[in-house]
């Protein structure tokens, strides 16, 4: 009697089908459903729809269980272990000055909005001495440790972390708008990050994979709050309006490289730090490949924060100085 022979299952993991060795296109099927999985409208009204109660009880999300044991090269996925690393190391670099990014948004904030203030950076004393830790600082950083234990999993050495300088606060006569501005580069910086793990995460699989996955989370939930809050608090801020200011801060000139504007400066950093140099042309069309896919449901999502889901939400916008101008 013959038996028929029976395929083996095609193995699975969060982002779908796992293939020891992925094309191209079987890569941008991965971003596709980590994508469908981690960033949808009903995550990101569910993320926005947190933020008053954090603001007023504030409580860190608790990471799932993660086997650093069970985290070796073998788990990454179309990407050898000296790309994956050098990027880690960058990731790493850039993570690892969270106190100097929550206290800059924290002084941005504190003159129009304190609560959100306290929610990102959170008090200081008469003598500017924190007091309390915010609670989007506290879920950040987390990050760094996690990222570094990653590095010594996959490549048995400790990385030599050298983080660079995160851009300070400055005033402006226009507290309000200068608020404005910072808040776009918060946000193009979230996302910016959003992808890069939501990337490194179609390129790995099993405990390495489910680690970049609470990275990836959090950085969703940051983003979406400050977008989310970013349209309450400015509710004529057009995508139109957005991109000229994004586009106007793209081009500031080398010159400008220090103050919150220059995103060309900090485009021309990450590829650096994260050693874009080493990524292959099918990686760096893959990377592409992600912004294009994550910004789009949340170009969608973006359509529905109007003044009348927003103010029941959020409560009634204080007037700013300069409310004409918002």
């Amino acid at each position: 009697m013959t038996t028929a022979s029976v395929s083996k299952p095609i193995p699975t993991d969060l982002a779908g089908e796992l293939v020891a060795h992925p094309n191209g296109l079987q890569i941008l099927q991965r971003i596709r459903q980590l994508t469908k999985r981690y960033v949808t409208e009903a995550v990101l009204r569910d993320r926005l729809e947190e933020l008053p109660q954090q603001l007023d009880c504030p409580t860190l999300r608790p990471w799932g269980a993660i086997a650093w044991r069970e985290v070796t090269a073998d788990q990454l996925v179309g990407i050898d272990p000296e790309t994956f690393c050098a990027t880690l190391l960058g990731t790493i670099n850039t993570e690892a000055p969270i106190r100097g990014y929550t206290q800059s948004s924290r002084q941005y904030l504190a003159a129009c909005y304190p609560a959100m203030a306290r929610f990102v950076g959170g008090e200081v004393d008469d003598s500017g001495q924190l007091t309390t830790i915010g609670l989007w600082e506290r879920e950040e950083k987390r990050h760094t440790p996690a990222l570094a234990k990653m590095y010594r999993c996959l490549s048995g050495q400790h990385p030599d972390i050298v983080p660079h300088s995160a851009r300070p606060y400055r005033p402006a006569a226009d507290p309000h708008e200068n608020l404005y501005r910072h808040g776009l580069h918060r946000v193009a910086t979230e996302y910016g990050a959003a992808c890069l793990y939501l990337w490194m995460m179609a390129h790995s699989t099993g405990a390495l994979q489910a680690a970049l996955g609470e990275l990836l989370i959090d950085e969703i939930n940051h983003m979406t709050k400050f977008w989310g809050f970013g349209m309450w608090a400015y509710p004529d801020s057009s995508l139109l309006k957005i991109g000229q200011t994004l586009s106007r801060a793209l081009v500031a000139k080398t010159r400008d490289r220090t103050t919150q504007g220059s995103l060309l400066h900090t485009l021309r950093r990450m590829m650096h730090e994260l050693a874009w140099e080493r990524w292959s042309t099918t990686q760096r069309l893959t990377f592409l490949y992600t912004l294009d896919q994550v910004i789009k449901p949340i170009c969608q999502w973006h359509q529905s924060l109007t003044p009348a889901y927003l103010t029941p939400l959020l409560g009634q916008r204080p007037l700013a100085g300069n409310d004409t101008n918002a």
